[in-house]
């Protein structure tokens, strides 16, 4: 592997992603690589449930909401692990199925590394078949370090 320019890092905000997020900053210092930190949004709010149902606008309000919140919630992450460190760092947040939205950042931004935690929020278990990490290394066109907390 070459030195690596350009950084991918999904986060779910846990502390496996933290962990994460720290290797890749320790890459970033090292290689002065850019990194680009991706949180995705993988659920759709529901928008009926029963007998009752909220309407678009409302559910459009919800949506809009929660980006901002996650917005926030990378900011803050990051200022807490990259402090006043000198890196470039590019802040996403987007919508889907996270495997796939990573793996098309990976593709669309030309990322020559992504650094991703072996579990996220749902743990161990998840871990076991059909992970995030799972998918992204099977389909990665890069290599990818699965950081282990």
């Amino acid at each position: 592997m070459s030195d690596p320019k350009s950084i991918l890092v999904p986060t779910d905000f846990s502390t496996y992603s933290d962990a994460a997020l720290k290797k890749a900053v320790e890459l970033a210092e090292k290689f002065n690589s850019k990194i680009y930190l991706l949180h995705v949004i993988d659920k759709a709010i529901q928008q009926c449930a029963v007998d009752y149902c909220i309407t678009p606008d409302v559910v459009s309000q919800l949506e809009e909401q929660g980006i901002k919140a996650s917005n926030d919630n990378l900011r803050d992450e990051a200022n807490k692990i990259i402090g006043a460190k000198n890196l470039d760092v590019v802040f996403d947040v987007q919508k889907g199925h996270p495997a796939e939205v990573i793996l098309k950042e990976q593709q669309d931004k030309g990322i020559d590394l992504i650094v991703i935690a072996s579990h996220g929020k749902s743990g161990i278990l998840k871990n076991l078949m059909g992970s995030v990490a799972n998918k992204v290394i099977k389909g990665s066109k890069c290599p990818v370090m699965v950081v282990k907390p």
